[in-house]
């Protein structure tokens, strides 16, 4: 796996990754919180740019959270029931994620990101919902912002560690997502308060 991420972002770089992540998030089979946390990785070693790299994690997200949203909106759910196995993406998985969005709604598209199975479908739902525009991009976009700052300062923090997200993933997804939600404010306040409290170049 670390052999064909490392020539995924060696030949293409940073538009490898806008593009694999964007295929991964709706539906295509890429790893896409590995692929994050070893974007992190990379960033630890000095090969990758942190606020590029969380750029770029950022727009594969966007890019792939709205053809989702796009393709439910046009095709709805028979498309999705022919055309989901062949993405591996399975019936149960179907309900799952349609039982849930009809209960939670937009949070479905936030919470979505670390429920496995369901961050390929949940905004597939809120396009069959009709769901306006402007509550689709502040929920969805909102939740890719929070998941893929997540992984990479993730992986980042855990330098040659960062494999074992992986293992945790599926098992504590859901935990993450509330760690994200904590944890990334308070990072953006201590480093606004370093920030300040810097003391002056001037004489």
């Amino acid at each position: 796996m670390e052999q064909q991420l490392m020539g995924l972002l060696m030949h293409y770089g940073y538009l490898g990754l806008i593009l694999a992540l964007a295929g991964g998030v709706v539906g295509l089979p890429v790893p896409d919180e590995v692929l994050l946390t070893f974007v992190g990785y990379n960033v630890s070693r000095g090969h990758m740019t942190y606020f590029v790299a969380l750029a770029s994690g950022y727009a594969g997200a966007f890019l792939g959270i709205t053809i989702s949203y796009i393709l439910g909106l046009k095709l709805g759910l028979p498309a999705l029931r022919k055309w989901g196995p062949k993405l591996r993406i399975t019936e149960d998985n179907i309900e799952r994620t349609h039982t849930l969005f009809d209960k939670y709604g937009p949070v479905v598209l936030v919470v979505g990101y670390y429920l496995p199975g369901v961050r390929h479908l949940s905004a597939y739902f809120a396009g069959i919902s009709s769901m306006s525009v402007r509550k689709f991009c502040f929920y969805a976009y909102t939740g890719a912002l929070l998941w893929v700052s997540l992984f990479i300062t993730l992986g980042m923090k855990l330098g040659d560690h960062w494999s074992y997200v992986e293992s945790c993933i599926h098992q504590y997804g859901i935990y993450l997502f509330f760690f994200s939600v904590f944890s990334i404010p308070l990072m953006i306040i201590y480093l606004q308060s370093t920030k300040k409290s810097k003391p002056s170049d001037r004489v």
